[in-house]
């Protein structure tokens, strides 16, 4: 029976969140082939909500003992306008994050290729160089090159006949294992926001606690429903929270 204006209805939000709950104990890399359109767009517009909340419940309890700069957001506002920090944070950082972290849950050699490339970019430029995202500096091109290199490298071995038969199997039988990597990466990366000082690093789980349930939905929705799922997910939380930054809250 067709359910009209779910998202008004608290037994909806329940259901979503077990289905979830199922996902996450028992990972599958199966499509939900038997929703429409309209039902995902519900699903993911309840599901940003639920991510929503959980978020500012966490963010609000640990202001309450510890609240550490994220160095990350400061410097975004100060190197961009209002719309080139809509377009960056909201937009594009966001594609580059999905394509990361959740593109290749789904194995294509393409995929894993441009995985492969901007995880390579991400890890060059948080871990190696010290760096931002966004910045466009002396070591820019030194990330991209490598970006672009492990790219081409990982699409020629991945394409090969005698190779992709074997990638493709293990995909399948390691699925659960490649979604929680996903998952913990994506968090704990996002540790690179704060000042490496030995409090931050200790509370590492907890302070990535909002990015761990991010990043659950995420694979979820890309598995169950497709990659424009989480990515819209990932920009309208993303777009949401640097609009506040607009807000003379001072």
């Amino acid at each position: 029976m067709t359910v009209s204006y779910p998202l008004i209805k608290p037994k909806y939000y329940k259901s979503l969140l077990i289905d979830l709950v199922n996902f996450i104990r028992r990972p599958i890399n199966e499509p939900s082939i038997e929703k429409s359109t309209k039902h995902k767009t519900y699903d993911t517009i309840g599901l940003f909500f639920i991510k929503l909340i959980f978020s500012i419940t966490v963010a609000s309890l640990l202001q309450l003992v510890y609240e550490p700069e994220n160095q990350t957001s400061t410097s975004m506002t100060d190197r961009f306008g209002p719309l080139a920090l809509l377009l960056v944070g909201g937009l594009i950082l966001p594609i580059f994050e999905e394509i990361a972290f959740r593109l290749s849950l789904k194995f294509r050699p393409l995929y894993m290729a441009l995985t492969s490339g901007t995880f390579t970019y991400y890890i060059m430029t948080k871990a190696v160089f010290k760096s931002r995202l966004s910045i466009v500096d002396d070591t820019f091109w030194y990330r991209v090159t490598a970006g672009v290199i492990m790219l081409l490298i990982v699409y020629a071995i991945a394409s090969k006949s005698s190779i992709r038969p074997a990638l493709q199997l293990f995909w399948k039988t390691q699925f659960k294992w490649i979604y929680y990597l996903s998952c913990i990466s994506f968090a704990w990366l996002h540790i690179f926001n704060f000042e490496l000082n030995l409090i931050n690093l200790l509370l590492l789980p907890i302070l990535t606690l909002p990015q761990l349930f991010s990043a659950t939905i995420a694979g979820y929705t890309r598995i169950a429903f497709g990659f424009k799922y989480p990515l819209l997910i990932h920009m309208t939380t993303n777009t949401l929270f640097l609009s506040l930054t607009f807000l003379p809250l001072n």
